[in-house]
């Protein structure tokens, strides 16, 4: 990927949590044994499969802004693109663009492999499959949003080859609630990284959806890029996901309006 592309890479990273977790001040070091964070690790493992199984059955909205950050702050290339996420007649998750200005970020700034990584299974930030090859350090307690939470610094125990593989892993920080064991927060990046692809340090927050799911919604980074060669991208990402609701409703389009255009007011 040239370092026209390379920024499009960072909607792959949503797959979030944190470099910088060392600096995070409001963690309580706690005592665990290792059977009860064995323990808390298979209960949110099998939380996160049911998370990403039931989001199949919802509908929801997603804005997404990228912006290229220049000298003295000035925005010089801004991307962005508003959807609803539905389900087509085939069953498959199906999106309908809302609102897409032409983008004034380089060409191939970001790709459709990165679009495909927005529509609402990569903003979770572990993979359930994958649990097996990370490590789990357990950091602590913390308190946040009147939430009580545990901590767990999370890393891959071998970055993959990308020679020879696509997989992305995560590495960087979770928040884990005591009473639900379910992810409310993360903050990190996706590895590996390449000499010509580099990612951003994403946080996501999650919210609670119909009083059991916890869905990302709030993506954030700001970010700069360094690149081997020396160069180095600032970039600023901003997604939102809103009004997740269950229904599989086909969709037939008619006299599709103008995704330029400002949206409608209602929407």
């Amino acid at each position: 990927m040239n370092n026209a592309k390379a920024v499009g890479a960072i909607f792959l990273a949503l797959v979030f949590s944190a470099i910088g977790f060392a600096q995070e001040s409001a963690v309580v070091p706690t005592d665990l044994s290792q059977q009860k964070i064995d323990e808390i690790v298979k209960k949110v493992t099998e939380n996160e499969e049911m998370f990403r199984s039931a989001l199949t059955d919802y509908v929801f909205n997603r804005k997404a802004i990228v912006q290229i950050i220049g000298l003295g702050g000035q925005v010089t290339g801004t991307f962005r693109r508003d959807s609803f996420m539905t389900f087509g007649e085939d069953g498959g998750r199906f999106e309908k663009v809302l609102y897409a200005p032409i983008a004034t970020t380089p060409p191939g700034f970001v790709t459709p492999e990165d679009l495909e990584d927005l529509g609402g299974v990569n903003p979770f930030a572990l993979e359930p499959r994958s649990i097996p090859q990370y490590n789990f350090r357990f950091a602590g307690t913390e308190h946040v949003d009147e939430l009580d939470l545990y901590v767990f610094d999370v890393q891959p125990k071998v970055i993959p080859d990308p020679k020879k593989t696509k997989l992305r892993l995560f590495t960087g920080r979770i928040w884990v609630d005591k009473t639900d064991l379910m992810i409310v927060r993360s903050k990190g990046k996706a590895v590996p990284e390449t000499k010509m692809n580099k990612f951003p340090v994403v946080l996501t927050t999650r919210a609670q959806i119909d009083g059991k799911y916890w869905f990302p919604v709030d993506a954030r980074a700001d970010d700069e890029l360094v690149f081997d060669n020396g160069n180095v991208i600032k970039i600023r990402m901003r997604v939102t996901y809103s009004d997740y609701r269950q229904g599989r409703t086909d969709v037939v389009i008619k006299d599709e309006p103008d995704p330029t255009q400002e949206p409608p007011k209602n929407q």
